[in-house]
């Protein structure tokens, strides 16, 4: 179809805020148009995959797309030449592919991408259109499919044995395997008793501990509080002489630019910020906001990236800042790189601010609080990431006790912050250590044996399977947040605070397929298979290849494992609760939106009626109902009253069977960063609080 070249050149692009920071930078002789995401997919009513014609997807338009698309098939009449601006990676490939079909394109060179939305980066890439690149497609399609066979063939097995609806997929099954493994260490963990031992001297004055470290040269165990007592009493008859006194500096070097993983993480830790929440702010500071005087500009660079790489440009922007304003001595003689890791397809640069000028101060106005925070951790971990190394002094003094017993005290200053200044961390308080000399005696004063116990592993959070799931190969920058928000909207995974917790429909799910396909729940199976969708990408395999060397033996265990699983009865667990129909006990089952009660009389009785975990606790505010366990649309747990609707009291937190002994209140459990988990009264004004570990005793 030829184009009038004297008419204006359409760009299309996915969304309206994109179009409207890219048509700002275009100017006269360009429209901008959004896609609105994909519009072209598979079937969802059918496999939508024709296996036996070599695996051939039968794509259609997306419902409700169909209007876009006329839009744009018009708007490509109308127009000159056509540029598909889509995002660049492989998702975004894959949508100029299908524009680029459906529209009825036939200039080659119609591809344009950018790293950053910014006018020199959109007039540069204006000037390197190129054709459709088909390995990144191929790439995608793979992915694409991969999940709709695994999906289409195995969810049926789970509605035959555990409740119609549910789902299975390739990816979520390998990260829910990783949350209910992890949950069985927990589960199986026997706890250890061992004690520490420390000491509070007293030198010219002044006082400091040391720990115990050594006892006949041997690394410390202490097993139990008679081992301890007795090395107290053999320390108060020892003299305590120092040994060695040693001082040196120690640098630590910045962490480098974010990655899509490493921000997830850091936001998740440091914000709070759920992995999709994390994604969704950073996508609108990618696409762009209004600033002001400057009007709509893309705030940071790409955000889908498994590379710490930055550009030069943005290299020599960030030490020009450093040097003007913090001086010679924050900025390292050469611009800081970072090594990639071995799984990094290193595509885009790191995420960082578009521009390092724009301190977060500056535009704060213009952005919401959570827009602010996120630019905030970029831009500071940016520009710290370029500065010098922060500088401790350390002063390490051993001392003897005895014969036998060997202490250790450390102290440690910042001499030189280096790259601090600009990362607002939380730094630990300088410890100082008196004037010490070796040979000098030291006068103890309290001894003090604790007594602690081995920890078992701590439950996953957003933040921890992210960094597992990238350490292991599992997803791809693109794919870490739906991974999380798919397994708890299916009801597998539960959020409990910041924890993931499996449900017991995650249990029985996962063990039911890593008997029955072993491979699809396997971390190093899928691993691999996300190392052939890079291959496919690299243009090193054939995409179609991939999926049959997959299909066919799955499709074999498929049909095997059809014929086991319908002798297999799932063990039903019997409650006291009767039906209110025919008499007959309830028993707890397993949905997608986790337990529910039904009739034990099935298929005669079909009544269900939602499970609730009672917390034995009467509601503060109608006084009559019970306040029950609840769940958000997106997993989350509250605490509500039974008589709802009548009675709408709501609390995060979880009640606790005790009255205020202030004020007679509703107690909760809470975390405090001081006490750890204490009771608190939910009435402010009376503000109540003990710790529960001091309560439980």
């Amino acid at each position: 179809m030829a184009k009038n070249k004297s008419k204006d050149t359409l760009v299309i692009v996915e969304s309206p805020a994109k179009a409207k920071t890219i048509s700002k930078f275009l100017g006269k002789g360009y429209r901008v148009e959004a896609s609105m995401g994909h519009v072209i997919d598979l079937p969802k009513s059918k496999m939508g995959i024709d296996i036996d014609n070599n695996f051939e997807p039968q794509y259609i338009t997306i419902r409700g797309k169909g209007k876009i698309l006329n839009k744009l098939k018009k708007e490509v009449k109308n127009s000159g030449d056509v540029l598909l601006a889509t995002d660049p990676d492989r998702e975004g490939e894959a949508i100029s592919w299908h524009l680029y079909r459906a529209l009825d394109l036939d200039k080659e060179n119609v591809r344009i991408e950018f790293n950053e939305i910014t006018k020199t980066a959109i007039q540069k890439a204006l000037k390197e259109a190129r054709p459709i690149n088909k390995n990144l497609v191929d790439a995608q399609q793979a992915r694409r499919l991969l999940d709709r066979l695994v999906g289409y063939k195995l969810s049926p097995l789970l509605w035959t044995k555990v409740r119609k609806g549910l789902s299975a997929g390739r990816v979520q099954t390998v990260a829910v395997k990783i949350i209910c493994e992890r949950e069985r260490e927990i589960e199986n963990f026997v706890k250890e008793e061992y004690w520490t031992i420390t000491v509070e001297f007293e030198h010219n004055g002044e006082v400091f501990t040391a720990d115990l470290q050594r006892i006949d040269g041997k690394k410390l165990k202490i097993s139990n509080e008679a081992e301890a007592l007795k090395i107290v009493e053999d320390l108060k008859k020892s003299t305590f002489v120092v040994k060695k006194v040693k001082e040196r500096d120690r640098k630590r070097n910045p962490l480098p630019p974010f990655t899509t993983s490493t921000l997830q993480q850091r936001a998740s830790n440091v914000l709070n910020f759920s992995a999709n929440q994390t994604m969704y702010i950073a996508q609108q500071l990618y696409e762009g906001i209004d600033i002001g005087e400057e009007g709509t500009v893309g705030l940071i660079s790409y955000i889908r990236t498994d590379s710490t790489r930055i550009s030069d440009e943005a290299a020599a922007g960030a030490r020009n800042y450093i040097k003007n304003n913090f001086g010679e001595q924050y900025l390292p003689e050469k611009g800081r790189k970072y090594s990639r890791s071995k799984s990094a397809q290193d595509a885009h640069e790191a995420i960082r601010p578009t521009s390092v000028d724009r301190h977060p101060e500056l535009i704060k106005k213009y952005l919401t609080p959570e827009q602010y925070k996120l630019y905030d951790l970029i831009w500071r971990r940016f520009v710290a990431s370029q500065m010098s190394p922060a500088v401790y002094r350390i002063l390490t003094v051993n001392i003897q006790a005895g014969e036998k017993y060997l202490f250790r005290a450390t102290g440690s200053q910042i001499v030189f912050p280096g790259f601090l200044v600009v990362t607002n961390e939380k730094e630990r308080e300088d410890v100082i250590l008196p004037d010490i000399a070796e040979g000098d005696i030291l006068a103890a004063g309290k001894y003090d044996p604790q007594q602690h116990f081995t920890q078992p592993p701590p439950r996953f959070t957003e933040a921890s399977l992210v960094k597992t799931l990238e350490e292991e190969g599992i997803g791809r920058p693109s794919t870490y947040a739906p991974i999380i928000s798919t397994i708890i909207s299916r009801g597998y995974v539960e959020k409990e605070g910041k924890q993931l917790v499996p449900t017991k429909l995650g249990f029985i799910v996962v063990d039911l397929l890593s008997e029955y396909f072993p491979d699809v729940t396997d971390v190093e199976f899928t691993a691999q298979m996300e190392k052939r969708l890079d291959n496919i990408e690299e243009g090193n395999e054939d995409w179609k290849k991939v999926l049959a060397d997959f299909y066919y033996p799955f499709a074999a265990k498929l049909e095997e494992a059809r014929e086991k699983m319908e002798r297999v009865e799932l063990a039903s667990e019997t409650t006291e609760e009767k039906c209110e129909k025919c008499g007959r006990p309830m028993v707890i089952k397993y949905g997608r939106y986790g337990k529910f009660l039904a009739c034990s009389g099935y298929p005669e009785c079909n009544n269900t009626k939602p499970f609730l975990i009672k917390t034995g606790v009467s509601c503060p505010e109608c006084k009559e109902g019970e306040l029950i366990q609840r769940k958000t649309r997106r997993g989350r747990i509250f605490y509500g009253c039974s008589k709802y609707p009548d009675c709408d009291f709501t609390s995060w937190n979880k009640p606790v069977d005790k009255p205020c002994p202030r004020c007679e209140g509703l107690m909760v459990e809470k975390k405090n960063k001081g006490k750890g988990l204490v009771y608190s009264c939910i009435n402010e004004e009376c503000g109540y609080e003990e710790s529960v570990e001091a309560n439980n005793q």
